[in-house]
């Protein structure tokens, strides 16, 4: 990733607390950052992680068939890259599943090739 130029201010999303940072490349071989408003170390590794490589974690549904609900609940089992949410959320609008259905159940495996499965977060 090209790293971006001046100053980068953000929220912190590791804590409650939602610290303003700042974030400043500084040159040289690409881990050469500045990094100011932080008050714990998930902030530090936070900003540091938005500049190089941002992630999300992806929640939404899936349609269900021979469920009491039409709608399944799935999360992603980690952050995927900030750049592929919408593509996941375009191929997930695609999945149709069977019931009964575990919650923890894979029901896209290796989605988009990230390595991250997407699971069920209920039963039905």
């Amino acid at each position: 990733m090209t790293p971006p130029d001046g100053v980068q201010r953000m929220v912190c999303i590791g804590c409650p607390i939602g610290c303003q940072l700042e974030v400043e490349y500084l040159g040289g071989d690409g881990d050469a950052w500045r990094i100011a408003g932080y008050d714990c170390k998930k902030g530090k590794s936070y900003a540091a992680e938005e500049v190089t490589d941002p992630r999300r974690m992806v929640a939404t549904t899936v349609a269900i068939e021979g469920a009491s609900w039409r709608r399944l609940p799935v999360r992603t089992a980690s952050p995927i890259p900030k750049d592929q949410v919408l593509a996941l959320c375009r191929r997930l609008h695609a999945v149709r599943v069977t019931s009964p259905v575990a919650m923890g159940d894979v029901v896209l495996a290796d989605a988009l090739g990230t390595g991250v499965d997407v699971i069920a977060t209920r039963s039905l």
